[in-house]
C-alpha cells in the first residue's frame, strides 16, 4: 500500500487505528498482512491530496468487510481526475477496482471537455455517496459587506471592483461564481488562480473583492479573522460554521450546491455485490466516531443507496449545465 510522508503517514496511522477499533475483521485494509491467494481490492483516487487519501482510508475497513479481501488505495492523479477514471472504465467488473470521485469526475467533466474518453453514466457503477461539502462566498476582513445582500449592493455601487476568485477556470468554485452572477446580476468578473493558496493570499490581502472556494477550504481563515464568509451553500447552515447564515437565508435561494465524493465501481459489476458494498460503505459513515472524523476533516458524511447516488448525479447534471453553458469555459 502507498504510505504518505510526514503528516500524512500519522495521518494514516489515526485512521487505520480508528478503523480498526470501530470494525472488526477488516485489519487487512490497515495492516501489512499479506493475502496471497486473492488480489486486493484497489481503491482508485484522482487526485494527490492528503485529504483524499484520509477519506478513502476512512471507508477501506467496510470495503474489505464487504469483499473478504485486503484492500490497496492506488493514486492516479492528473486530468482532472480522468486518468483514474480511465482506469476504472478499463477494469475488470468483479469490484476489486472502485473509484472514490469527487463531483467534477462524474457530473462536471463531461459538461466541460470535448473529447472526454470515459462516459460516467455508460462506464460506472454508482455504489454510494461518501459525503458532502459546501461552497462559500468570503471577502476580506476590511470589506465592508458582511452578509451576501451587502456584497452584492457593494459590487453594483463599484462595478470596476467587482471580481471574484477561484484556485482555477473550470473548477467547482468557478461555476458556483457563476451561479452567484447568475442569481444577482452583479456582473462579477472571474479572476482564476494556479491553485487556492494564491487566491486565498490575495484574498486576505484585498487585491480581489470576493474568494468562491470550498467551505472545507476557507473555514480555517475564517475563524482565525483572516477572512469573512458570507454565505455558505445549503439548505440548512453547516455543522462546521452554524454561524454563517446560507444564500439562501440571505434571500438568495437559487444560489445552492454541495460538493460531494463517491464511490464507482466498473459497470456491469453485479448488483448483489454493489449492494453489499454499498451497505457497507453506508453504515461506517454513520457511526458517530466515523462521522466526528469526517467533520474534522471539513465534511459531512452521508451514505446513500446505489439508486440514489444515481439520482443524485443525474440532478447535479441538470443543476449545472446551464451554468457551465453560462461560464462560456470548455476545454480538450
Amino acid at each position: 500500500m502507498h504510505q504518505p510522508k510526514g503528516r500524512g503517514l500519522r495521518v494514516h496511522h489515526l485512521l487505520c487505528a480508528l478503523i480498526s477499533g470501530a470494525l472488526v475483521a477488516v485489519a487487512p485494509a490497515c495492516a501489512d498482512a499479506q493475502d496471497t491467494a486473492r488480489a486486493p481490492v484497489k481503491v482508485l483516487l484522482g487526485f494527490a491530496d492528503e485529504a483524499g487519501y484520509a477519506f478513502a482510508q476512512l471507508i477501506s475497513g467496510s470495503i474489505g468487510n464487504a469483499m473478504g479481501r485486503p484492500v490497496v488505495i492506488e493514486q492516479k492523479p492528473g486530468a482532472t481526475g480522468r486518468i483514474a477514471a480511465e482506469a476504472l472504465k478499463n477494469a475488470d467488473p468483479d469490484g476489486t477496482t472502485l473509484y472514490l470521485a469527487p463531483i467534477v469526475v462524474p457530473v462536471l467533466a463531461p459538461l466541460v471537455f470535448r473529447n472526454l474518453r470515459y462516459d460516467p453514466v455508460k462506464d460506472f457503477a454508482p455504489v454510494t455517496q461518501v459525503l458532502t461539502f459546501r461552497y462559500a462566498l468570503a471577502v476580506s476582513p476590511d470589506h465592508p459587506a458582511r452578509t451576501a445582500p451587502e456584497f452584492v449592493a457593494w459590487t453594483k455601487a463599484h462595478e470596476k471592483e467587482a471580481t471574484f476568485g477561484t484556485a482555477g477556470a473550470g473548477s467547482a468554485p468557478h461555476f458556483f461564481g457563476v451561479m452567484i452572477d447568475r442569481a444577482t446580476g452583479t456582473h462579477l468578473v472571474h479572476v482564476p488562480y494556479k491553485g487556492a493558496a494564491p487566491m486565498l493570499a490575495d484574498l486576505m490581502g484585498g487585491q480581489i473583492a470576493a474568494g468562491v472556494d470550498s467551505l472545507t477550504n476557507l473555514i480555517a481563515l475564517h475563524r482565525a479573522g483572516r477572512i469573512r464568509i458570507l454565505a455558505t451553500s445549503g439548505a440548512e447552515r453547516s455543522p462546521l460554521s452554524p454561524a454563517v447564515p446560507t444564500f439562501r437565508e440571505q434571500g438568495l435561494a437559487t444560489v445552492d450546491a454541495v460538493g460531494w465524493a463517491a464511490v464507482y465501481a466498473r459497470a456491469g459489476t453485479p448488483k448483489p455485490l454493489i449492494d453489499r458494498l454499498s451497505a457497507s460503505i453506508v453504515e461506517t459513515v454513520r457511526r458517530p466516531e466515523i462521522k466526528e472524523r469526517f467533520l474534522s476533516l471539513g465534511v459531512e458524511p452521508t451514505g446513500t443507496t446505489p439508486d440514489e447516488l444515481a439520482a443524485i448525479m443525474a440532478a447535479d447534471t441538470a443543476r449545472w449545465a446551464p451554468i457551465v453553458r453560462a461560464s462560456g469555459f470548455v476545454a480538450d
